[in-house]
């Protein structure tokens, strides 16, 4: 029996999921694990908070959000894996081989660790940076590897993430025999890149976020802080340049964007912009919204959920590490 092509997303547990995660990462990969011909891993990326939280009662309480977030836009766990990466001792186990087969040059080239570096100019090139930074892309090829997924879809700015991955394991194969799927990246088109509030990118990290389940009010409050240029009602507004349209168009139909930006064009005000978007997201995600109100206290449940999903990853995992272990060499005596 040919199995199905397995597809593997995930996201990080550092914060408050935000509209960015929404429309990046969680609708597309809940439409695509409708997919009959796919084997869709969603996960909880726990583990990969630590690299920039050291709060233990955020790290707790954003897993728990994000767990009841997915559930709420409507992911079906019987038709998916969905797992807690913590509850998958064999990914930290495989971190650990593919870890002392790749070279530090490889890490060397790191986006992030490249950026971190940078940033600190004429001092000490690492400080301020860990460990865990700088071997984050092993972590990630150990989540993609340990259940030989197909296809990871990704934004741009983790691309690089997956050619490393893809280096690993052809790395590995080549040195111990064919053990992984070398995996497919799958480039989503502005996946993960939506502006925040400031105008760059919507991330945790600069504060500039829209959560998703705000209430009705504190979702208007923030789409009205939304950083603009200073054109006045009837000069005409540049489309790509605009965090307001741009946020739109990631939630709207093609018809719907194309009559925004002949507004822009005919130089609708900002604070009506500004309304059209309250509007489009409160339509969005209203009824989200209530179903995330009645997961979110129901912690029991969510746990029966993310522990079913855990058997059924290891189920996986397991003959993997088990053919990791044996062509390494760590085996039993009498294997």
């Amino acid at each position: 029996m040919v199995r199905k092509k397995r597809v593997l997303t995930g996201i990080t547990t550092s914060g408050t999921p935000h509209i960015g995660n929404l429309a990046g990462a969680i609708l597309p990969a809940i439409q695509a694990s409708k997919d009959k011909s796919t084997e869709s891993f969603l996960f909880l990326a726990d583990y990969h908070s630590l690299i920039k939280n050291n709060d233990p009662n955020l790290t707790h309480s954003s897993s728990y959000e994000i767990a009841a977030c997915w559930l709420a836009c409507g992911l079906d766990t019987e038709k998916v894996i969905f797992y807690r990466q913590s509850d998958i001792p064999h990914i930290m186990e495989l971190t650990w081989v593919l870890g002392c087969l790749t070279s530090k040059g490889l890490m060397n080239r790191a986006h992030a660790y490249k950026a971190a570096v940078a940033e600190n100019k004429e001092e000490d090139p690492d400080k301020g940076i860990t460990m865990g930074l700088f071997n984050y892309p092993v972590l990630m090829a150990a989540d993609i590897l340990m259940f030989n997924a197909d296809v990871v879809p990704v934004g741009e700015d983790q691309k690089q993430h997956l050619e490393m991955t893809r280096d690993i394991a052809l790395r590995f194969n080549h040195h111990y025999g064919e053990v992984f799927t070398v995996p497919d990246i799958s480039i989503e088109e502005d996946a993960g890149i939506l502006p925040g509030i400031d105008g760059r990118k919507m991330s945790k990290s600069y504060k500039n976020v829209i959560p998703i389940f705000l209430n009705r009010d504190g979702l208007r409050k923030k789409i009205m802080k939304i950083k603009t240029d200073s054109k006045e009602p009837g000069e005409p507004k540049d489309i790509e340049e605009s965090s307001i349209f741009n946020i739109y168009r990631a939630f709207a139909s093609e018809q719907l964007t194309e009559e925004l930006a002949n507004k822009y064009k005919e130089g609708i005000a900002w604070g009506e912009a500004k309304e059209l978007l309250f509007e489009l997201l409160e339509e969005k995600i209203g009824p989200l919204r209530q179903n995330y109100d009645l997961l979110i206290d129901d912690r029991a449940g969510l746990e029966r959920i993310l522990q079913t999903g855990a058997e059924k990853a290891l189920d996986v995992s397991t003959p993997i590490i088990n053919k990791v272990r044996q062509a390494v060499g760590i085996r039993g005596f009498g294997d």
